[in-house]
């Protein structure tokens, strides 16, 4: 186990990742326990979940997982129940869960008018309610403790127009304007303890983008080439990479940050393609 030093330091932190048994999530939470801090995972995976679990325990690390979705109110407010009774406290929630399915996409051969706005309103739940309910739930602790952290996940989707994700471009971007009403709404009415952020990450190959990104060869697609073409670093980005962003936002090292969205994306977002 690896204690950071001075405001970095989030030994004993009772951490609620949503979304936890991801590829982002998994990692996140299997770095942030090695540094000392109790993890709880809630996510819909139970095999994933369960699994990730049984690794960081089995490392002298605490994690705990419970199944439950983000949109499901009466099962986040037992947890919340669970987790008071057994560490006292909640810290720090990240709202990591979130994605995107194929109907709310416009298809390369499509236009806008093809979409199904059904599977758009289930990507906006998914993603926005899947953020705001969780930060409710458990940024109501906060308030009585008079301290806490909540880092939700945005996108770069939320911060330029890219093509064919309408749905999730538009729930990213209302996950930004919540951030930032939220981190006002917290400290004017309950003190400079309980901050609110967000990070925006870049191109990551997860496994819900990987066919999207990557073909079966092991070459990129056109879209995947149009990213790395568009990116300064010329690559795309690794699981682990978030990790820094998050420690910093999450720890008393950013104590005066509140209402941002951080981008952590190789240059993404400042390159204007020329």
């Amino acid at each position: 186990m690896t204690r950071l030093p001075g405001k970095f330091n989030i030994d004993n932190k009772v951490i609620i990742i949503t979304g936890g048994e991801g590829v982002l999530g998994s990692t996140l939470a299997s770095e942030l326990a090695s540094m000392g801090a109790r993890i709880v995972i809630i996510g819909i995976n139970k095999q994933k979940g369960r699994e990730i679990e049984k690794t960081i325990t089995g490392n002298k690390n605490t994690a705990v997982f419970y199944y439950a979705s983000v949109l499901d109110r009466k099962a986040l407010i037992e947890i919340r129940r669970s987790v008071i009774s057994e560490w006292g406290t909640i810290d720090i929630l990240i709202n990591a869960a979130g994605g995107n399915i194929p109907g709310a996409t416009v298809g390369e051969d499509e236009s806008i008018f093809d979409m199904n706005t059904d599977d758009f309103r289930k990507v906006y739940e998914l993603n926005l309610d899947g953020t705001v309910i969780p930060s409710l739930i458990f940024g109501e602790q906060m308030s009585k403790q008079g301290r806490g952290v909540i880092l939700n996940y945005s996108s770069m989707a939320s911060l330029r127009a890219i093509s064919r994700v309408a749905g999730y471009s538009a729930a990213k971007a209302a996950v930004d304007n919540f951030t930032r009403w939220m981190a006002v709404e917290m400290a004017t009415k309950f003190g400079d303890g309980i901050r609110v952020n967000a990070i925006a990450p870049g191109f990551l190959v997860t496994n819900q983008n990987r066919e999207l990104l990557i073909e079966n060869d092991g070459s990129l697609t056109d879209r995947g080439e149009n990213i790395i073409r568009q990116t300064p670093f010329g690559r795309f980005g690794e699981p682990e990479e978030i990790t820094g962003t998050v420690l910093w936002l999450i720890s008393d090292a950013s104590s005066f940050v509140t209402g941002a969205v951080i981008p952590v994306d190789g240059g993404f977002s400042a390159y204007s393609g020329v």
